[in-house]
């Protein structure tokens, strides 16, 4: 039977029926929003899209995948809080490169940014979306001809920093300033709702590699904590606790706690953050081998750490103070080798409860993105159908979007 000689009460049933499962003509229905992958290899980065299927979580590379990352060894990537633009930080060019995200998905490059410093390291954006923080390995001195000279080396070895830009209402970035830190500055974390920056640094010469700043909401300039000391030159700066070689930083979405991983060590700390941003140690939990990135869901109750030593996702839930404590149901879950950042969608950050929850995982060695799907209840993970998900070669970092309504 045709729809032409159909009967209206038929069709409106059929068009009721395919509206309550989602199955309209707009393919966009399906999607539950995109990850983007950035990989390394070659002389210039590219950066790999993927759209997530809604019922199971699986990845189909968009159509213009993969695209110039725009720069040479892309480190990380960050999205805007309001979804429409990602930045990709490059290493090697010590640059930011604006992408707009369209209504499909799709990637649009805008334009290059330079840091005020040598070898980017990574990347955070505040709460508000106003300012993009970017640490760098190396502190530049500006010439008179307003080009930029590296001061320090690795035979040479030296402070680096931070670089500010000002982020406009339409994600383009404003002229930069840029702030001193210690040497080898490797992290960095913007926490929600308050105004304190974090920064983790791997300096062998102290345990106190956790540096903790004050924001101006205005500015976006920083200003160290009691307790931080930020020395010029080749000398030890110091700051809270944090082992010689903190790898990971996050803050949960309450501003309220501060998790650092240690790569040698092999574990997660957590911290209280005091109203005044002081970051007290509570407790760590072991973890799988070189732990680097981690995420917490977005109902704040588990906590996800790439172990890339051991090609494997830990899971955590919270004590009673916050502190981190290995699961019971997701203590080590394989994914691809060498693991290095989790990003999730889905419910209830999609706003859409039948939506599910997915983990994924950009693993370096293996050339591929891991998925899986969580258990809201119990934050147990499982694969999600067809994972693994192929990538150009040596994946470095990836970041999720979700689907602005309305757009």
């Amino acid at each position: 039977m045709t729809l032409k000689k159909m009967g209206r009460g038929a069709l409106a049933s059929i068009v009721s029926l395919a509206m309550g499962l989602g199955l309209t003509a707009c393919g966009r229905d399906y999607t539950v929003g995109y990850v983007y992958v950035t990989t390394a290899s070659g002389t210039s980065g590219l950066v790999n899209g993927y759209k997530v299927d809604y019922q199971q979580g699986y990845l189909t590379q968009l159509a213009n995948s993969p695209l110039p990352s725009g720069g040479k060894n892309p480190v990380t990537i960050v999205a805007s809080p309001d979804h429409l633009s990602i930045y990709i930080v490059h290493r090697d060019d010590s640059n930011v490169v604006h992408f707009l995200v369209g209504t499909d998905g799709k990637l649009y490059p805008q334009k290059t940014y330079n840091i005020l410093g040598s070898f980017a390291t990574d990347a955070s954006i505040d709460a508000a979306g106003k300012f993009l923080y970017v640490t760098y390995t190396y502190q530049n001195t500006i010439l008179p001809d307003g080009t930029q000279q590296q001061l320090y080396t690795p035979a040479n070895p030296g402070p680096g920093g931070v670089t500010i830009f000002p982020i406009g209402s339409d994600g383009t970035l404003g002229t930069p300033s840029t702030f001193a830190l210690g040497r080898n500055p490797v992290k960095i974390s913007a926490t929600n709702p308050n105004h304190f920056v974090y920064v983790v640094a791997q300096d062998s010469a102290t345990g106190n590699n956790l540096f903790g700043f004050s924001q101006d909401p205005n500015t976006g300039a920083l200003t160290p904590l009691p307790g931080v000391t930020i020395n010029p030159g080749n000398v030890v700066s110091t700051g809270f606790p944090s082992g010689n070689t903190p790898s990971g930083i996050i803050a949960d979405a309450s501003g309220s706690h501060l998790y650092v991983t240690d790569q040698v060590l092999n574990d997660v700390m957590g911290y209280t953050i005091g109203a005044n941003g002081i970051p007290s140690l509570i407790a760590s939990a072991t973890t799988d081998s070189a732990p680097a990135g981690m995420i917490i869901d977005a109902s704040g109750k588990y906590l996800f750490v790439a172990a890339t030593g051991a090609g494997a996702v830990d899971g955590y839930t919270f004590g009673a103070n916050g502190e981190p404590v290995r699961s019971t149901v997701s203590s080590s879950v394989q994914v691809g080798t060498g693991p290095t950042c989790l990003g999730m969608i889905g419910a209830p950050s999609s706003g859409d409860p039948t939506h599910g929850i997915y983990l994924y995982t950009s693993n370096s060695l293996s050339s591929n993105v891991s998925g899986n799907q969580m258990d809201a209840s119990t934050g147990r993970l499982f694969q999600v159908q067809r994972t693994p998900f192929s990538a150009n070669a040596l994946p470095s970092c990836l970041v999720t979007v979700p689907i602005v309504p309305g757009r």
